[in-house]
């Protein structure tokens, strides 16, 4: 075990991932999310996703809502890409972050992708290289890393190839993806540990879902570990269109709150994120499921 870190950068996924699963949000509300997360003190926001309408039609609006939003220049700002055409469609846009998904599962791949799980790493090979020659940076993301709601348990030894194989081919960072809230904390270790015996300073972010209530638990064993870096989501809005019972993300309030009552460091004012997550819960017309949403932080303010 590592000695648990002074500070921990959360990536914000609720503009993305957090609506794709929710009945079409006008542009509007969209842009008025993204814009008051940014003033949450939040290092960075997944903002949009380049994907085809017809795929996440959540999404069609990806150009229109950028282009409107304001961008404050203390935030890093990132897109997720299905493939090569949206990486282009990212970069036209001005995006220099760019993520890119690929499942450990062939199965939700091709659910999710139409394609396998080679296929899309031949893609991501090509990406990267159109990333890396337009000067912008590429994360891939190894989704259903902790188990597939098709195939079950997933092999760390199998998470572990891919990861070899994108950084073979110039990822600058990896995510790992807990799609369905399958993660436990001895399986995040499992994962962790086995990727990090070849790559031990590759830059690593973890994305739970709290699908079965494990979340919190399994950032707490990522953070014994060293990890620094975590995806979460306001409200604990999101979930995945292609995966059976894919509940929502771990809601960033408490994630937030359970960091700074360990001493933890997140830049984040807990109390301007809760006020942001009545506004997500607002805009979405149904009560979010962050327990730190309905009963407030455990003293009477956050910091």
């Amino acid at each position: 075990m590592s000695a648990m870190p002074s500070k921990v950068s959360i990536r914000e996924v609720g503009p993305r991932d957090g609506l794709q699963n929710e009945d079409p949000v006008p542009t509007g509300a969209k842009v008025r999310l993204l814009d008051a997360l940014s003033r949450t003190g939040v290092g960075r926001i997944e903002a949009v996703s380049f994907v085809h309408p017809k795929a996440i039609p959540q999404m069609a609006d990806a150009d229109e809502v950028w282009k409107a939003a304001r961008k404050d220049p203390a935030v890093r700002y990132s897109a997720l890409v299905p493939n090569s055409r949206g990486a282009q469609r990212a970069l036209d846009a001005g995006f220099s972050e760019i993520e890119v998904v690929v499942s450990a599962s062939d199965t939700h791949n091709r659910r999710n992708l139409n394609r396998s799980t080679v296929e899309s790493l031949d893609d991501i090979a090509a990406l990267i290289d159109l990333l890396h020659t337009a000067g912008a940076r590429a994360e891939v993301i190894v989704a259903t890393s902790f188990g597939c709601p098709y195939e079950g348990d997933v092999e760390p030894d199998r998470v572990a190839a891919i990861v070899d194989r994108v950084v073979a081919d110039g990822a600058d960072r990896v995510a790992f993806g807990d799609t369905t809230g399958m993660a436990t904390p001895p399986r995040v270790v499992a994962v962790v540990s086995r990727v990090r015996e070849n790559h031990p300073d590759l830059p690593l972010l973890l994305h739970f879902h709290n699908t079965r209530g494990t979340a919190l638990a399994n950032v707490y064993a990522a953070l014994q570990l060293g990890v620094t870096e975590f995806d979460a989501s306001v409200g604990g809005l999101g979930g995945c269109p292609y995966a059976p019972g894919a509940s929502g993300n771990v809601a960033t309030e408490e994630v937030v709150h359970m960091l700074h009552d360990m001493g933890i460091e997140t830049g984040v004012d807990l109390d301007t994120l809760i006020d942001v997550a009545r506004l997500a819960q607002e805009i979405v017309g149904r009560d979010l499921p962050s327990g730190v949403l309905r009963a407030g932080p455990r003293l009477p303010s956050g910091r």
